[in-house]
């Protein structure tokens, strides 16, 4: 019989997607026995919805119970950073949605905060979970896809200003960026994930759809560290939204699904440039299991690592990395110059990406 896991989820906006397609989807791995949150109805509404009897608005008294193994922290990212470390000294794994922290620094320090910590820390990219992107994964792993050539990554969605009008969206001090750091963030995950890690970037970013602090609209140009080159784009302006991603090898050529927020489902094509190489990829493919997507995928692969030790399914070296991503393309941004990876402690944008005027 499988070990379940009690879980606290604070925060009842993504928190609800964490139960209703995680937690809730395994009941043999999971039990949500507590959901906390500030705001009454919300938490009425969510804790009613899923049969949640202990309804709190203390992260703190969370914090003290002691029946309770992981905690799933969803709240607005400027809380991310001291609600990730007292959870961990409090002896709990943890979950966090993106973004995981505010700088890199921020980052270094969970990172050794989480060494020595009973719990362990798990950071939110649900995007790798999806058939079809697992499924060129494992093609590019088995060294069937060859020399990388080229990816194209879009992130075409759409927000107005009902989005806007929630209090901490949109502004650096609560949000801490716009659509590269809260919306892209997952689709660039998925470039590294796939294709290795960055070695160069130049960016621009515009605020163009919405009256806000923050970027809205943004283009890149990548160089990947295996000579590859990438190219990244997004906006909250498009009136269809998608998620696109098209990567070129060697001996083969991906291109995702398009749904906006699950682009790692089927149908992926899959498009072998030979005979031989068809063959090879189908031979791989033969005994193929079904990859369950976002976040009942990602829960499940959490509960074996939990359970056996093994490596999580996200680490705080993947976060670090997207978070890497992220300073370099907001300082190319800035500077309106290109920018070499990794970006190291002496580097000025080590202590936040956030513009100049916004930093505290």
């Amino acid at each position: 019989m499988s070990r379940i896991f009690k879980v606290a989820v604070i925060g009842g906006g993504i928190g609800r997607a964490h139960i209703a397609e995680g937690y809730s989807a395994r009941p043999d791995l999971f039990e949500v026995v507590v959901l906390c949150d500030i705001d009454p109805v919300r938490l009425g509404n969510v804790g009613k919805q899923f049969g949640i009897a202990r309804q709190v608005a203390s992260f703190d008294e969370v914090l003290a119970m002691p029946d309770i193994d992981i905690i799933d922290i969803c709240t607005p990212p400027s809380l991310h950073l001291e609600q990730c470390l007292a959870a961990l000294a409090a002896g709990k794994h943890v979950v966090c949605e993106k973004p995981l922290v505010g700088s890199l620094a921020e980052v270094d320090r969970l990172i050794a905060a989480a060494h020595g910590a009973k719990g362990r820390l798990m950071p939110i990219f649900q995007y790798r979970f999806g058939n079809g992107l697992q499924k060129a994964r494992h093609i590019i792993q088995q060294g069937l896809a060859g020399k990388p050539y080229l990816a194209t990554i879009e992130t075409a969605w759409n927000r107005d200003a009902a989005y806007y009008s929630v209090p901490w969206r949109g502004r650096f001090a609560t949000e801490l960026g716009g659509a590269l750091l809260g919306h892209a963030i997952h689709a660039h995950d998925l470039l590294s994930y796939l294709m290795g890690p960055v070695a160069s970037v130049f960016a621009r970013t515009a605020t163009l759809v919405n009256p806000i602090e923050v970027e809205d609209t943004a283009t890149a140009s990548l160089e990947m560290a295996n000579g590859a080159l990438a190219s990244l784009s997004v906006t909250l302006g498009s009136a269809r939204e998608l998620s696109r991603l098209r990567l070129c090898f060697e001996h083969v050529t991906f291109q995702s699904a398009l749904e906006p927020y699950a682009p790692a489902n089927d149908p992926w094509h899959i498009i072998p440039n030979s005979k031989a190489a068809a063959t090879a990829i189908d031979a791989a493919l033969a005994d193929w299991r079904f990859v369950p997507s976002r976040f009942a995928g990602l829960f499940a692969a959490m509960h074996t690592a939990l359970v056996d030790g093994s490596e999580l399914p996200v680490t705080l070296q993947d976060a670090r990395n997207s978070l890497e991503l992220v300073t370099a393309l907001y300082h190319s941004a800035e500077q309106r110059l290109p920018v070499d990876l990794p970006l190291r402690p002496d580097h000025p944008a080590y202590g936040s990406w956030l513009p100049e005027p916004f930093r505290g």
